[in-house]
């Protein structure tokens, strides 16, 4: 897989910008707020139509603008293709691929593949369970297309289904008669069979790709930190789901759903369900989040990542983009060096730095070095 260009057009700070990719290793020097990390944000929309840094698409369009692009061409084992997205001030997307509109993300999703390493990445750990479930379903768009459409199905009913708890609860509290409750009692049980259906899915989908990671992050964590470390990696579903059977956990589901009925009348919110889940980190057996040191995280994300990029490509044949922003300043030279090790000329590598000295003399001279300042590109 590789990204041969990226066209960027009123795209955060880049009014017209064409960037052309020579190298399997490509660093983006620059000051801070120049642009670097906007250019990553870019690949990142591409793989899995979403960004880490904003829900809206309005903080993707230049300022005065009403509309941004990104245009990209890939090299595939398979072909070359051409990817485009459009978002608009109003939030409604245009997606394209090798200039034929698509009218389903499924369709575009699965054409280029990227892993993201940034500082932030420390959050994994420490910051809250919905940073780790963005992660889990971001890793699951790539791995399947497909769970785009579930997510996101499952979060429609969710709304839908709290809206009709509140409803509820307006009812309860007005002390209407039996009638109506039983008739809205009645409609809610509808929308729990659907949350139960599709959040079984997700559920089973996530702790399935956490028990395919374990084994590669535990490698390359024993690698990292010399074998002196143990790292355990538990998906926390608030579902018993010991057995995988989809029927059963769905009707666990169920159950849990009825246990908590006066909570959630009470609050007017879904309280059970994948968008309550977490993952738990473990090194020795105590928990990353709080007993960890701040090198110890850094090793266990770094671990988890390059776990992501060989599960990619495991799962689709060909290795992913990486993309790492702004991270080597943040690892010690004994990391720095593990990470190198393993991109050498394997992984097509996109690297942000305001520094060149992070970067050893073969690795510099193996590199196509692109300066990024105010929004625009040149080559260094």
């Amino acid at each position: 897989m590789y990204l041969k260009n990226i066209n960027l057009y009123t795209f955060r700070n880049y009014y017209k910008q064409s960037v052309s990719l020579q190298s399997q290793k490509t660093i983006l020097l620059g000051n801070n707020a120049q642009g670097k990390s906007n250019l990553l944000e870019a690949i990142e929309l591409l793989a899995t139509l979403k960004s880490h840094r904003t829900r809206r698409d309005q903080d993707l369009i230049s300022e005065g603008e009403k509309s941004s692009q990104i245009i990209a061409n890939i090299e595939r084992i398979y072909g070359q293709s051409e990817l485009s997205i459009t978002f608009r001030s109003s939030g409604k997307r245009t997606l394209m691929l090798n200039h034929e509109r698509l009218h389903r993300h499924l369709d575009f999703l699965g054409h280029i593949n990227a892993v993201e390493f940034s500082c932030l990445d420390l959050d994994l750990v420490r910051g809250s369970p919905e940073i780790r479930r963005t992660w889990l379903d971001t890793l699951l768009i790539q791995l399947e297309p497909i769970y785009a459409h579930i997510i996101n199905q499952y979060h429609k009913i969710l709304k839908q289904r709290n809206s009709f708890l509140k409803i509820i609860r307006g009812q309860f509290n007005d002390q209407k008669d039996s009638d109506d409750l039983l008739g809205a009692v009645s409609q809610l049980q509808l929308w729990d069979e659907q949350l139960s259906e599709t959040g079984t899915r997700i559920t089973r989908r996530r702790n399935r790709v956490i028990q395919r990671l374990v084994p590669l992050a535990q490698r390359w964590h024993k690698s990292i930190s010399g074998k002196a470390e143990l790292l355990e990696i538990n998906y926390l579903s608030n579902i018993n789901i010991k057995n995988e059977d989809h029927q059963t956990i769905q009707q666990r589901f169920l159950e849990k759903i009825e246990q908590c009925s006066a909570v959630e009348r009470n609050h007017a919110t879904t309280v059970v369900g994948p968008h309550r889940d977490d993952v738990e980190f473990n090194i020795n057996k105590k928990q990353a989040k709080f007993y960890s040191s701040q090198g110890q995280q850094r090793t266990l994300v770094l671990a988890i990542k390059l776990a992501e990029l060989q599960l990619i490509e495991d799962v689709i044949g060909e290795p992913p983009l990486l993309l790492l922003d702004d991270v080597l300043a943040e690892l010690d030279h004994n990391r720095q060096r593990q990470l190198l090790e393993v991109i050498q000329g394997r992984f097509q590598t996109l690297i942000t730095t305001t520094h060149l000295p992070n970067f050893d003399t073969e690795w510099l001279k193996s590199s196509q070095i692109i300066k990024v300042e105010g929004g625009k590109v040149f080559q260094f």
